[in-house]
């Protein structure tokens, strides 16, 4: 294929997230700071005169190539014409790092260039979800709203990150009904952290609002956590988005590595790397 014939999907992560409030509709408003992993689905698209859609990678068999699929609806949604699809999945699926929605963006990223048509909107992005307008740039950023609304994240320190999903699927409108307490307030965030100690201990003090009511739908995120808490070298260890992914911050990639390794059981989903200062 040719080399502007393919786009990679990272990983979203929620280092926190604050349900701040929710609107008269029902969508809750939100506050958080995300970053992304060099852990990725992989997007590949070649013109054709029909839209289709393969699967493939190690989670391509649990998605079904319908209509409905984000991909798709993205590919529908900028009306460019038919392209032939293929999605390597290398992501678990309802996992809380926004797979469905970066496949999205990165048909939305994609797809132009393919078709030599307009860049896509952030409109377009959020008609297709809450994740896909911070998925669509792909760059660290302080998410408000119901999504939609992006600012510049701190200056973040070149670090390790290591994901650990147990293999389960959660749902988040299943995660979101079972979140009760009061909402909590807009974060305090500095201009920038010079290490990834002091990154740690200010989201320390920070959380995610969604893990309590996730843990309970599913017991094994707490051995996730465990697990990576129990790695050497680990900062702060947390869940990520609804979940059921879980994340740990480390010194360095090569640290991340090393506990993702250590992390791994029978059925589990790891990875380990570098947090990308960008």
């Amino acid at each position: 294929m040719r080399p502007n014939s393919c786009e990679r999907a990272p990983a979203k992560v929620n280092l926190y997230l604050h349900v701040v409030g929710r609107r008269a509709d029902g969508y809750h408003l939100l506050d958080s700071l995300v970053v992304f992993a060099g852990a990725c689905d992989v997007l590949h698209a070649e013109t054709a005169g029909t839209l289709s859609l393969t699967l493939a990678g190690p989670f391509g068999g649990t998605l079904a190539a319908e209509p409905d699929n984000l991909v798709l609806r993205a590919a529908r949604a900028l009306g460019g014409g038919g392209a032939r699809l293929t999605l390597e999945k290398h992501l678990p699926v309802a996992s809380g790092i926004g797979g469905g929605s970066a496949d999205a963006a990165a048909a939305l990223r994609l797809l132009p260039r393919l078709w030599g048509t307009a860049p896509a909107t952030p409109a377009q992005a959020l008609a297709l979800g809450a994740d896909v307008p911070v998925c669509l740039g792909s760059t660290a950023c302080r998410m408000g709203g119901v999504g939609e609304v992006l600012a510049p994240a701190p200056v973040l320190p070149a670090c390790g990150l290591a994901l650990v999903n147990p293999g389960a699927a959660v749902a988040t409108q299943a995660v979101f009904r079972g979140r009760t307490g009061p909402f909590s307030p807009v974060a305090p965030l500095p201009a920038g952290w010079a290490s990834a100690a002091s990154m740690a201990r200010d989201l320390g003090a920070l959380g995610n609002d969604l893990e309590p009511a996730a843990a309970a739908l599913c017991p094994s995120i707490a051995d996730a956590l465990a697990a990576l808490r129990a790695a050497p070298g680990c900062l702060l260890a947390r869940m990520s988005g609804s979940g059921a992914t879980c994340f740990g911050l480390f010194e360095t990639p090569a640290h991340a590595e090393a506990a993702a390794g250590l992390c791994g059981r029978d059925g589990w989903w790891v990875w380990g790397g570098q947090l990308s200062p960008a």
